[in-house]
């Protein structure tokens, strides 16, 4: 068998209703697929307005608004409508992304009619409950998402760190890796832009401090504020840049008196706002990868992440940026505070996250899992 003989079922919590790492990971993967000759069906939530046109056949999932977070839809069960039309399709593999209770009755499906499944783990969910006082929920979530984990075949995660991780905490014997690429068309160093910066009010001497990404909490909102807050009261002069937008907004506004909301910014917009920052701060843990890291390293500017999955396999430490312990708020300020004061530094280890970044190419990186596919089918067919 080979790519082009392929029918892959792809379940998904959220394809194309929010503009996401994952959800453009897994959207470049359908296009990848189909542009070999397979053909994909994807089994999802839907809602009035989604976020952009999704890759492959979408099919909508009986789903509910997730409360307080309506961009967001959780599905329900897998219906008699949707059983009918997996037996029809009758796919010779089953991927799932997102470890929620249609993927679990979706992979019982699969098993029941010895298809292999593979999972693919896009971020960490066990995490998030801490976010939101519910740091009790993490035991049980850890163990619900195992129990669901070990029914697979086999599991692709982004990085290194991430699959470590996994294997620790029992999670499946064959874990692999199914990085991200990044688009070398939208970010690029030339893409840096003083006339739009000044627009916004940040001069051509200012060291704009940057934020990308989803305003939710588990994108560690709260230490990015922090680390702010602490800029301040050592009176380091900065600029404060915040690209995106989401239902954190306003809170996240209050915390950061004077900063520049840029807002959710696309296509060469997003490639324009990135490379006009002097520096990332990311300080997220709930990353598997971290695309906002890759993408500002391919716009040639450092980044200064926590030392967490996803970050530790991309971010060399004193060469492309700087990593720093979870939470550690001094730690943070004075990474940022050595390149405020250095534009040299800024510019060497800049350059050097480019060059890394350069590594990543999409195509190559969707055979992986193209290859993962064939791979667990051959096991099947091989055991029967």
């Amino acid at each position: 068998m080979d790519i082009a003989d392929l029918r892959v079922a792809l379940f998904s919590g959220n394809y194309n209703m929010t503009t996401d790492g994952a959800n453009k990971a897994l959207n470049r993967l359908v296009e990848y697929l189909q542009r070999q000759g397979a053909v994909v069906r994807v089994y999802s939530p839907v809602n009035d307005t989604p976020a952009f046109e999704p890759q492959g056949t979408l099919v909508g999932l009986p789903s509910v608004a997730i409360p307080g977070r309506s961009e967001y839809k959780f599905p329900l069960i897998l219906s008699p409508r949707i059983r009918a039309d997996l037996n029809a399709f009758n796919p010779h593999v089953l991927h799932i992304s997102s470890p929620d209770f249609v993927a679990r009755a979706a992979v019982n499906w699969a098993r029941a009619r010895n298809i292999p499944v593979l999972a693919s783990v896009h971020t960490r969910f066990d995490t998030y409950p801490r976010y939101y006082n519910l740091g009790f929920l993490e035991p049980p979530l850890k163990a619900l998402i195992r129990s669901l984990y070990r029914k697979c075949d086999a599991l692709v995660t982004p990085s290194e760190s991430m699959a470590d991780v996994l294997r620790e905490e029992g999670m499946n014997d064959d874990i692999g890796i199914w990085s991200r690429g990044v688009d070398r068309t939208v970010f690029d160093p030339s893409r840096r832009n003083l006339s739009w910066r000044r627009e916004l009010g940040i001069a051509d001497n200012d060291v704009a401090v940057g934020f990308l990404g989803r305003l939710v909490m588990e994108k560690g909102l709260d230490v990015f504020a922090a680390t702010i807050a602490e800029l301040r009261k050592r009176g380091v002069e900065h600029k404060v840049l915040v690209v995106g937008e989401g239902p954190a907004r306003a809170g996240f506004l209050q915390q950061l008196p004077g900063a520049v909301m840029a807002g959710f910014q696309s296509g060469e917009n997003l490639g324009r706002a990135v490379a006009s920052m002097d520096l990332l701060l990311n300080p997220s843990i709930t990353e598997t990868f971290g695309n906002v890291t890759l993408e500002a390293m391919a716009s040639g500017i450092p980044v200064v992440a926590a030392r967490a999955t996803g970050s530790t396999s991309l971010v060399v430490d004193g060469q492309t940026g700087t990593l720093v312990e979870p939470g550690n708020i001094p730690a943070f300020a004075d990474a940022i505070t050595a390149y405020r004061n250095d534009a040299s530094l800024r510019t060497t280890h800049g350059t050097a996250g480019e060059l890394r970044s350069r590594n990543y190419a999409w195509d190559a990186i969707n055979k992986a899992v193209a290859e993962a596919y064939l791979r667990l089918i051959g096991q099947r067919q091989a055991r029967a």
